[in-house]
């Protein structure tokens, strides 16, 4: 009795081994098969909640990118135009001789020629006077000046200068050595008697956009 007994414990032992192998092999699988399915949806993006998710926000960041590509197109059509519209203004002027309250083309001063050309590009009215100009708009640094920005210069104990930075290190203005004219700001001369920069118009951009090359 004790000899079958024994054999029966021994084949029931046997078959729950067996058994329990079977489960162990089965829960591996579908261990398996759900770890695919899991990597699938995330390296192929596919329907749910984190796909549409990532999508969305790819899209987000390529509107951001055209508009900010937009903005910035226009700032730089509006600077071209700026430039243009100046320098037409030059070529208009250019060699008019300098005259101490001179408003014409017989001759001109120059505050003068500076409200003029401002009110002809911008329509923006200054004050006559260089002394008024140098006391309305904003005042900038050297290195943040840009095109249309006022350029001030001490050129005697109680004598002011004024002229229009046209970009590039440059600026227009009424010599009283050579008339209407443009020179550059690293001149030794305009250089030494440097004195401040404004800005009287409307803000055409971030700073930076046209800065200083001196």
């Amino acid at each position: 009795m004790a000899s079958l007994f024994s054999g029966e414990a021994e084949r029931a032992l046997a078959l729950s081994q067996a058994l329990y192998r079977q489960r162990i092999v089965i829960l591996c699988v579908l261990a398996l098969l759900m770890t695919g399915c899991a990597s699938t949806s995330r390296v192929g993006g596919g329907p749910g909640a984190d796909g549409h998710r990532t999508a969305s926000a790819a899209g987000q960041a390529d509107d951001e990118d055209s508009w900010l590509e937009a903005g910035a197109n226009g700032l730089v059509a509006a600077r071209d135009k700026l430039r243009s519209a100046l320098h037409r203004v030059y070529q208009s002027w250019a060699g008019t001789p300098y005259r101490y309250g001179g408003e014409s083309r017989e001759g001109v001063d120059c505050s003068s020629f500076v409200q003029q050309t401002l009110d002809t590009v911008e329509s923006f009215e200054l004050p006559r006077t260089t002394v008024e100009q140098a006391r309305i708009g904003l005042s900038i640094s050297k290195s943040d000046l840009r095109i249309g920005d006022l350029v001030f210069f001490k050129t005697g104990r109680l004598s002011r200068h004024v002229g229009i930075y046209l970009g590039q290190g440059r600026f227009m203005h009424a010599s009283s050595s050579a008339g209407v004219t443009i020179s550059r700001l690293d001149n030794v001369y305009w250089r030494h008697h440097y004195w401040q920069s404004r800005r009287v118009t409307a803000d055409r951009g971030p700073s930076g956009l046209e800065p200083a090359s001196l």
